[in-house]
């Protein structure tokens, strides 16, 4: 859940004992049988297959009805979880910035004829350059990132992108949401370097950036090498008739002739 390899021992049990306090908390129905489900999932030796094999975990102290019962029955706080993982101490990067990685990572659901709201996911095959539709939930995830060569990440947000819904709309309210919950948990203070986002070529970086501009933010987003960018409008000259331009001229990522001077 948080970045620990860097911290000592009793600090790093302090903080996850806290933090499986505050979540038991936020488990306002069927919370004992909810909890040793989550454990169950978290301590599997590996990939479980169904709902029943997670109560031949030992973590899990209840029989199996009891697993049933909490997936049919139990409820979740989830403002309550969000304000919890936004208080714990998160990884950061090199110079003390917070890091916001943005990305949507689908769940195919290919044979669930009956599952409401699915969507064709784009993924990749196992050809070059193939590209396959597959029906599934697309969900939007933002974390926590650090520096150095290490895959610990801190999950902060995860919103299922229903049919029709604008992906950047979705991350900006999610974003939104987030820096209010780091800026009221302390993350976050006035005279603190920016919060960095990055995305991924998939996102209109500089409308991100436009529904984000009141927040002390900065958006990173790689870009495709294919992309054609206009230069702002020149200074119309006196004496020139007719309708002025929109744009200026290209910048075209693949031609190096149309760059410029940086």
């Amino acid at each position: 859940m948080i970045s620990v390899h860097d911290r000592g021992p009793a600090d790093a049990v302090g903080e996850l004992a806290g933090f499986r306090r505050e979540f038991y908390d936020c488990l306002t129905a069927r919370a004992d049988a909810l909890f040793d489900l989550t454990d169950a999932v978290l301590c599997a030796d590996g990939p479980v297959r169904s709902l029943v094999e997670l109560s031949l975990v030992g973590e899990h102290r209840r029989g199996h009805g009891a697993l049933y019962d909490a997936v049919a029955c139990g409820r979740l706080d989830i403002d309550r979880l969000r304000t919890a993982l936004a208080a714990v101490p998160l990884p950061r990067a090199a110079d003390g910035r917070l890091v916001l990685a943005v990305d949507i990572t689908c769940w195919l659901r290919p044979d669930a004829h009956t599952s409401p709201q699915r969507i064709l996911c784009h993924t990749y095959g196992r050809g070059k350059d193939q590209t396959i539709m597959v029906p599934g939930w697309p969900y939007s995830m933002v974390v926590a990132l650090e520096s150095g060569r290490s895959s610990w990440t801190a999950p902060l947000e995860a919103v299922r992108l229903a049919p029709g819904d604008d992906a950047a709309a979705v991350t900006a309210g999610q974003l939104r949401d987030i820096v209010g919950r780091l800026i009221a948990a302390g993350q976050w203070q006035a005279g603190d370097s920016t919060i960095l986002v990055v995305a991924d070529a998939g996102y209109d970086a500089p409308r991100l950036a436009f529904l984000l501009r009141d927040l002390p933010v900065q958006v990173l987003a790689r870009m495709r090498s294919d992309r054609v960018l206009r230069r702002a409008v020149p200074p119309r000259q006196p004496g020139v008739v007719g309708r002025p331009p929109r744009h200026g001229g290209e910048f075209v990522f693949g031609d190096p002739a149309t760059w410029g001077e940086p």
